[in-house]
């Protein structure tokens, strides 16, 4: 059983390592109990505490330092939670208001405040969807012979890009341009634009096709582009400072690079119930990241489109801070996905 004297013992010493990265011995913990103890009896209460694996004693006179075990228990059990302040409610929910249309930028603006807050690393993936359509495109002209091409998806993706047109484009070109796309383009699914569909717009645009080619080829390349899983990383970097990482920090860094790796455990991730979860050293499932604590939260949103958002820091972060912070801005992702609107 796990006494208050043990608790307040094993609270102390959590948040002392956390703070300080230091081992805690037993006369410094008499000093910080509200209540008068021998040393003799802290360590005492300190070997049971180890015995049931929440602590661990890297030199044997050194003093102990958490286990994975114990923040686990600290965090479900003794943590008390920093909320989040008005201020940074209000900066979260205005930043997050600019692209809240656009899933792809509202996850990366998402990513980049987590990254910002906490010092840790962040990412955020949208994964495909073979069902994906598009549901419109414009032509929007942009001076001499330039013109923006966007094109938006039943998925709310949204994709851009400036095109060279070697022709004036006036309204007749952009009517025969709409034309084309609504016959052939618009509600067919991402995987079916395509060269195929290019060449079947030669009986539609005639003898001004090769005016129209640069156009579609470059509808084409956006469709291609929206049809795959997107994956971002944002303030890797800052890893660089967590010192208990120690060399390892460049494997990790390696691995968090590998997009191939990262969106397979995310989607493993969107596979299973869980809308979120805090995995903590080995309750991570792969072994690059046994070193870490790792957020994670999934979205379903739009036409059952899934996105994730997440965060790796080392096992030793500020979770009563980090935590309600990056749960704060998870929810705010949730609800302007969903079309809520959440005040700070």
């Amino acid at each position: 059983m796990i006494s208050e004297r043990r608790l307040a013992i094993l609270n102390l010493i959590v948040e002392h390592y956390l703070k300080t990265g230091e081992p805690m011995g037993s006369k410094t913990l008499c000093q910080l109990l509200p209540y008068s103890v021998s040393s003799a009896t802290v360590r005492n209460e300190m070997a049971y505490l180890s015995e049931l694996g929440f602590l661990e004693q890297r030199h044997t006179s050194g003093g102990r330092v958490p286990s994975n075990a114990c923040y686990r228990y600290y965090i479900d059990n003794l943590m008390q939670e920093q909320p989040v302040s008005n201020y940074d409610a209000k900066v979260i929910n205005d930043t997050l208001s600019i692209n809240a249309g656009d899933p792809e930028r509202l996850l990366s603006d998402a990513s980049k405040l987590i990254s910002s807050y906490t010092r840790c690393a962040s990412f955020n993936c949208i994964i495909e969807d073979e069902l994906d359509c598009i549901k419109g495109v414009d032509l929007i002209p942009a001076g001499g012979s330039k013109a923006m091409l966007v094109m938006l998806t039943v998925g709310s993706k949204i994709k851009s890009s400036l095109i060279n047109v070697p022709c004036r484009i006036d309204d007749d070109f952009r009517f025969l341009f709409y034309e084309i796309t609504q016959r052939l383009f618009v509600g067919i699914p991402l995987s079916e634009a395509n060269l195929a569909k290019v060449q079947s717009a030669v009986l539609i645009a005639g003898d001004r096709i090769f005016d129209m080619l640069p156009i579609l080829v470059s509808l084409c390349s956006l469709c291609n582009e929206a049809s795959h899983t997107t994956f971002n990383l944002e303030g890797e970097t800052s890893l660089l400072a967590h010192e208990e990482l120690g060399s390892g920090v460049y494997k990790l860094l390696s691995f968090l690079a590998d997009r191939e790796k990262m969106t397979k455990l995310i989607k493993e991730f969107c596979n299973n119930p869980l809308k979120s979860a805090l995995m903590i050293g080995n309750e991570n499932p792969l072994y690059e990241m046994k070193n870490t604590s790792t957020i994670i939260s999934q979205y379903t949103y739009g036409n059952n489109q899934k996105a994730c958002l997440g965060l790796v820091g080392s096992v030793r972060i500020d979770y009563k801070k980090i935590i309600p912070t990056v749960n704060y801005i998870f929810k705010s992702v949730e609800n302007l996905l969903s079309g809520e609107v959440r005040n700070g």
